[in-house]
């Protein structure tokens, strides 16, 4: 048997084995992915689109003849019966195990951000829910979740989740971020990332867009960015250094755009300096889909796919996905001299790590009847995030409603019974509308749920108008698929719907009630087949289409009326904010969405959900982010500048009060110390409610322009009415850090001033600790990056967690 079959020897021995006896083009096989819509008859057929893998000639058969690094989305690609993928996805893998010269194993990845994106898998929310709950224990829940899941069908890898620190609600993509923090997003990034991996790391987490995604010109998918090197580092590095030293991510995806002409793809700096030797990563670093065929087609910084690939692997990538346009020409490259064999052996080293780790060689096969994607557990933490994320923005006491005695309820809008309208764009169903496909989606809709609330009796329905009136493929996906002054000249016409003949209707069914519920928001679908998702970006934050029109025609009504918005960015109500009775921001909740909302709205639970991003005034005051800098206000202050609903906001049906504020030491030694506040919070209300603590940074005086303020800590406190919580928040002085002008991370001495709070605006307690030590310190590469937070209630109970506890 030879060495490499051994399951008892090193993995390292293993590697050198397997990869001496590999040819050329087996090394090369494995460097690239196969997008494949698998059969259980092994009859494979290739999946063609504009955007990813176009066309190229090459047969299955001579695909497959010398292996392959791994399959692209074999159950997510289309709607396959998941026991039905799994039979072909078994044949596939029987095929590369024992009709290859050497028998290794393929990878099966699959999109998981919200869910195992195939079919009857569970619908989560989004991201932008999980930050919404600032539960960073829940979000390993349905980590672990989609994980499991993920595993009973034989996926290696999961390309979720995304670090993308939100900075332009306009761009489509903000649904998929985790907020406009990056210690928040680096905290629940971390317990998603355990959660899906599990103890084992036997399923890889991918982290993504590395990096800086989110900050593109005008919040356009795919534009360069521009931050300036500090910036980088402090605000859109740092989650992925979070995920990757604390959580061990066993994977990361560069982004499509450039960062001062570099792409993303090719930056050797990002990929292999900072990434592997600054960070030590041991992961495989794969191509977001044709991310490596762009560097030639859009970024015109390679001649041909041949140095596109090479370009690619030299700076750091191991796997081209979702196919093979540019790495099957990297012989070619290797006989121009743009790559040398020992960088292929080296990558190929890399990914029989990885298989081996997984245990793929003595494993490589699912069982089809051992399919697990749907039960009670999984339902169940779905239903929780979606009621820990919904945010109660406004209220006038119209909140919660009565269902013994609230009389008629009006139920309006274009969102109130479309069960697409609770989910995220990359939830299988709404993936499936850009392909051509339409799937239903199993769930109640809000609708459903009022009505067996209130009964059927109670409930008048309209819906007002449409956001948009038939769903159907978008838009070209990347510019350069259309000329680019035809784009530019030429406007296309936008699928939003601006139909107002339905309005009438909701006027009326708002009449005959005594108070109006109107849902209106999102559709989410990619490319513009949506109002919001990958490649349905926005100029505006008002309403889609004529939902704005609707509202104020309900609201004109004088029926009380409260406007819950869902989709996946905020929206301006255009003033009616101040003559609503109640406003609900929800983001896309999910499948448990429906009943989550109807328990908030009824007060058979309280809302807990805090903003996980600022809700700017207008589009004309973005950017907008709670830890901007003094100056970004203007001077004189701009008018339009600001959020109505700011960073970490969300109110519940009972009142907090925060008292006694105490610092343990007023000075802390710059080395080893941390800054440790106690503080009570009180409910001071009827109802049992949970308040979420957040404790802001300022540094007084640095050598370098500092953010206003910067969260630092955060904790949820479960308190009874009449109870008193006592919190105790511990800082390591290490996350007081910033980016030096030599890019490294430095704690300055002086005073930092601490603002406890229930809101990036509303602080309530304030004490300033003094950072003392000789000189400015350089942190090591395994710097504290977690506060600490223990609530004991009442004296009679106690619980202790990391705020965004990755450990124990």
């Amino acid at each position: 048997m030879p060495l490499y079959r051994d399951a008892g020897a090193d993995v390292e021995d293993r590697v050198a084995d397997l990869l001496g006896r590999m040819t050329l083009d087996e090394k090369i096989a494995q460097m690239h992915a196969g997008w494949l819509k698998l059969s259980p008859d092994g009859k494979h057929e290739w999946r063609i689109a504009d955007f990813a893998q176009r066309t190229t000639g090459v047969s299955v058969d001579s695909l497959l003849e010398h292996g392959l690094g791994q399959i692209t989305r074999p159950l997510g690609t289309h709607t396959v019966d998941p026991k039905e993928g799994v039979r072909a996805l078994n044949e596939l893998q029987r095929r590369m195990v024992e009709e290859t010269r050497l028998g290794i194993p393929v990878m099966s990845h699959e999109e998981c951000l919200v869910g195992l994106m195939i079919k009857d898998a569970t619908l989560f929310p989004a991201p932008l829910n999980y930050a919404a709950t600032w539960n960073p224990e829940l979000i390993e829940r349905v980590g672990a979740v989609i994980g499991q899941q993920a595993r009973s069908i034989g996926c290696h890898q999961g390309l979720a989740p995304v670090l993308d620190v939100s900075r332009d609600p306009r761009w489509g993509r903000t649904e998929e971020t985790l907020g406009e923090d990056p210690y928040l997003v680096g905290v629940m990034a971390c317990r998603y990332v355990k959660g899906l991996q599990g103890e084992q790391r036997d399923l890889l987490a991918t982290l993504k867009h590395f990096a800086g995604h989110s900050a593109s010109e005008g919040g356009r998918n795919h534009a360069p960015i521009h931050v300036g090197p500090r910036e980088f580092n402090d605000i859109f590095l740092l989650p992925f250094e979070m995920a990757v030293k604390l959580a061990d991510a066993g994977s990361v995806m560069p982004a499509y755009h450039d960062v001062d002409g570099v792409p993303c793809h090719e930056d050797h700096s990002l990929l292999t300096e900072i990434l592997r030797e600054k960070w030590g990563f041991d992961g495989l670093i794969v191509a977001d889909y044709a991310g490596v065929n762009l560097l030639y087609t859009h970024h015109g910084v390679a001649r041909d796919a041949a140095s596109a690939a090479a370009m690619s692997f030299n700076a750091g990538l191991d796997i081209e996905l979702p196919g093979h346009e540019c790495a099957l020409h990297l012989k070619d490259a290797l006989a121009r001299g743009e790559i040398k064999e020992e960088t292929i052996d080296s990558i190929v080293a890399r990914i029989l790590t990885a298989k081996f780790r997984l245990g793929l060689f003595e494993h490589p096969y699912a069982d089809p009847e051992n399919v697990a994607l749907r039960g009670e557990e999984a339902s169940r933490v779905a239903y929780q995030a979606a009621v820990e994320s919904a945010m109660l923005l406004s209220n006038d006491g119209t909140l919660p409603l009565d269902v013994e005695r609230t009389g008629t309820l009006a139920i309006i809008g274009p969102t109130a019974d479309d069960p697409l309208a609770l989910l995220a764009g990359y939830s299988f169903p709404v993936h499936l509308i850009n392909a051509g496909e339409h799937a239903g989606a199993p769930m109640a809709t809000p609708l459903q749920a009022l009505r067996a609330r209130f009964g059927a009796s109670r409930v008048v329905y309209a819906k007002g108008c449409d956001v948009i009136k038939e769903r159907s493929q978008g838009a070209p996906v990347y510019p350069g698929d259309v000329e680019m002054n035809e784009a530019i000249n030429q406007s296309r016409q936008s699928l939003i719907s601006t139909d107002t003949g339905q309005i009438n209707e909701a006027v009326a069914a708002a009449k005959q009630a005594d108070v109006a519920v109107v849902f209106v928001g999102d559709l989410a679908g990619l490319f513009q087949s949506g109002t919001v998702g990958e490649g349905s970006d926005t100029d505006s934050l008002d309403l889609p289409g004529v939902q704005q029109a609707l509202l104020e025609a309900v609201v004109a009504t004088g029926t009380p009326t409260v406007a819950v918005l869902t989709g996946g960015r905020p929206y301006n109500l255009g003033g009616l904010e101040d003559r609503i009775a109640a406003e609900i921001m929800a983001f896309a909740p999910g499948e448990g969405g429906a009943e989550a909302l109807a328990d908030l709205l009824t007060g058979a639970v309280n809302f807990s959900g805090r903003l996980p991003l600022s809700v700017p005034k207008s589009a004309g005051a973005i950017p907008f982010v709670y830890n901007h800098k003094l100056k970004s206000a203007g001077t004189p202050i701009a008018y339009h500048f600001g959020s109505r609903f700011p960073f970490g906001f969300g109110l519940s049906y009972t009142k907090f009060e925060y008292s006694d504020l105490e610092l343990e030491q007023a000075e802390v030694p710059i080395e080893d110390g941390a800054a440790v506040l106690r503080f009570v919070v009180e409910n001071v209300g009827m109802r049992a409610g949970t308040e979420v603590v957040q404790v802001y940074v300022r540094d007084c005086l640095a050598s370098a322009v500092r953010p206003v303020r910067e969260l630092k800590a955060f904790a949820r406190v479960a308190l009874g009415p009449g109870q008193r919580g006592k919190v105790r928040i511990v800082i390591p002085v290490d996350m007081l850090n910033f980016t030096g002008h030599r890019g490294e991370r430095i704690v300055e001495p002086g005073q930092f001033d601490l603002m406890v709070g229930s809101s990036s605006r509303d602080i309530h307690l304030n004490a300033t600790v003094n950072v003392v030590g000789e000189g400015t310190r350089v942190l090591p590469r395994n710097w504290r990056m977690l506060s600490e937070a223990s609530v004991v209630v009442d004296e009679t109970a106690a619980e202790s967690v990391v705020a965004g506890a990755v450990a124990g």
